[in-house]
């Protein structure tokens, strides 16, 4: 089931289950996934792209592995808001991913989540090695980081 938006895709999460959160690049997927309260999204992994079968095989087998309850996928949305080839394509990677299962897809603007990745790795003096390294992953931390904030928000909203 793919949600147009944030509240919906809120809506469709089982309470209690961490939320995936994915980078999708041209030759890797960085991997995030959140604490089961929401709140902490940490990097997990980067999985090498091959073919979209093998791709999805591996994705599910992490969110089933994990126990998580929903997928994010980062929006790369060109900066003037608008959606360009790579935002079809995360689009298309979603609906076929849909099609594997019923967990609930939701989207996130990625604007910037790389750039700001990027920043905190060399604040933390990490090597350029290293940062080659993780980048996926601390992006798609990132991403999910702001679908966590903006749950809480939504939540501080609605019971205040």
């Amino acid at each position: 089931m793919i949600c147009d938006d944030i509240a919906g895709f809120a809506r469709a999460l089982p309470p209690g289950q961490a939320i995936l959160g994915l980078d999708l690049g041209t030759k890797t997927i960085g991997v995030a996934l959140s604490d089961r309260r929401w709140s902490v999204a940490s990097p997990q992994e980067t999985v090498q792209r091959t073919k979209f079968t093998a791709d999805a095989a591996r994705l599910l087998e992490i969110a089933a592995r994990r126990e998580a309850g929903g997928i994010i996928l980062g929006l790369p949305r060109n900066m003037d808001g608008s959606e360009g080839p790579r935002c079809q394509s995360t689009r298309a990677f979603a609906r076929n991913l849909a099609r594997l299962t019923d967990l609930p897809i939701g989207f996130w603007d990625e604007r910037l989540s790389t750039v700001a990745a990027e920043r905190a790795l060399l604040e933390a003096d990490a090597s350029r090695k290293r940062r080659s390294q993780v980048i996926d992953t601390v992006a798609a931390a990132y991403i999910l980081q702001g679908v966590l904030d903006r749950m809480g928000h939504m939540r501080a909203e609605h019971d205040g």
